[in-house]
């Protein structure tokens, strides 16, 4: 049994990502998009950490900007998506890199058990443990590696 198979995704998950309470607003939503850009989707949970959605910059274009709704008055709870699918933090990682790869997701949050977010999963942090765990096989490859 090789190291990757023996990993959760707990092992390779981003932890604490960026949350916000689904009470906060819309505008609240906003600020923590433009103080930082490389935030691509903020995921919005319960007062327990479970998560109820995410909302991205074309969440709050669609459901509050083009609407024509007050940002200030819009509740987080009320825009945000429900997520397609999670992913449990004690599965193999060998699973979920398939799962991944099946559904073609880059990311997916990470719950514990009853939905309280814990993390992150990305396909290519995943990919990256996996390729690092196999032995390269250099009679295929002439002694290169590929």
């Amino acid at each position: 049994m090789s190291a990757v198979d023996a990993q959760t995704v707990r092992d390779a998950m981003v932890p604490e990502p960026t949350t916000l309470p689904g009470a906060a607003s819309a505008q609240e939503a906003g600020r923590c998009f433009a103080e930082s850009p490389e935030v691509r989707a903020l995921f919005v949970t319960e007062e327990d950490g479970r998560l109820l959605g995410v909302v991205t910059r074309k969440t709050l274009v669609r459901e509050v900007v083009a609407a024509g709704l007050d940002p200030t008055a819009v509740e987080l709870r009320r825009i945000a998506e429900a997520p397609y699918h999670t992913l449990d933090a004690g599965l193999g990682l060998d699973e979920a890199f398939r799962f991944l790869e099946e559904h073609d997701l880059e990311r997916v949050p990470v719950v514990e058990e009853g939905g309280r977010l814990v993390g992150v999963l990305s396909r290519a942090v995943v990919g990256r443990r996996l390729a690092e765990d196999e032995p390269p096989d250099s009679a295929d490859t002439g002694g290169v590696v590929l």
